[in-house]
């Protein structure tokens, strides 16, 4: 018998109607179940914000386009649906904000999605932002998809299996997290989030190269940063350039920002430019309430 499941609390909008809970979306022959044309997209909700909301709607539709799929809810609608089901939480409870879209069947055959029977949901669920102890890093030794051999433009369900199938090989060998590379060997990012690195006083990380999402909070620590003084680079990066880094940091929409306290044998302490952005991450969150 398959484990038993407590979840947390949970709204889905599905349907044109709210659900409470866990609920099913899909048939044994919906084409995302057995074939994973699925995207979905996460957002937060944290001390009564939903920092840059938005561009996670505009993101999940274009993923919709990248997957073949036809992402036919405006962001407004999206917008105005997390407003609506926020109301049923806490004000300041620590969400995860999942819109989806899938196809429902084939196009002519058992590949081919079709695009007009795309469906859609919105689920929001109590999830705790993890507390920034910092993580154990290594380097995994399985790579990052190429354009030309996955939807890496888009947020898809399919490419989560390689990141998970890392996560799973690092944490056998007592880390946390791991850098995955590109077909060439350079970083891309770790196997859950984008990642930074300071050396000399300057903040580096990967250029984004078109085997790794390039992700909204990212971009914004990016953003921020700059425009506080702080020179940021995007460049090629290989494993020695982190082995050697004065502080590591990651950023992601799960946990925003959080710093790396070991990679492989050698520790590290959370540093200035962590603390930085961490701080005008948050800065941010609340100068911009939604």
């Amino acid at each position: 018998m398959a484990k038993p499941v407590t979840w947390s609390k949970t709204v889905t909008f599905f349907e044109d109607e709210w659900h409470d809970g866990n609920v099913p979306i899909m048939g044994v022959r919906t084409h995302a179940a057995w074939l994973c044309t699925s995207v979905f997209d996460g957002a937060r909700a944290f001390e009564g914000v939903t920092p840059d909301l938005d561009l996670h709607c505009t993101r999940v539709n274009e993923s919709a386009k990248a997957m073949c799929l036809k992402p036919f809810v405006p962001v407004e609608t999206w917008l105005a649906l997390v407003r609506d089901g926020r109301k049923r939480f806490d004000r300041d409870a620590e969400l995860y904000i999942r819109p989806m879209y899938w196809a429902e069947e084939a196009a002519g055959g058992a590949v081919r999605p079709d695009p007009e029977t795309t469906r859609w949901c919105l689920a929001l669920y109590v999830a705790p932002l993890p507390k920034p102890t910092g993580t154990a890093i290594t380097l995994s030794p399985y790579r990052r998809p190429t354009r030309d051999s996955a939807p890496v433009e888009a947020k898809a369900g399919c490419l989560y299996p390689n990141n998970a199938r890392a996560m799973i090989e690092a944490r056998s060998r007592g880390f946390d997290n791991c850098l995955t590379c590109d077909a060439l060997g350079n970083v891309a990012e770790l196997a859950s989030a984008n990642i930074f690195m300071a050396k000399d006083g300057v903040v580096f990380t990967p250029v984004a190269n078109g085997t790794f999402l390039a992700g909204i909070t990212r971009a914004r620590v990016i953003t921020l940063l700059r425009q506080s003084g702080t020179t940021v680079v995007e460049m090629t990066l290989r494993y020695e350039d982190f082995a050697a880094a004065d502080e590591i940091f990651s950023t992601g929409n799960y946990s925003k920002v959080s710093p790396v306290i070991r990679i492989d044998e050698r520790s590290l302490q959370p540093g200035p430019f962590y603390r930085r952005a961490r701080e005008l991450y948050w800065e941010f969150a609340h100068a911009n309430a939604a």
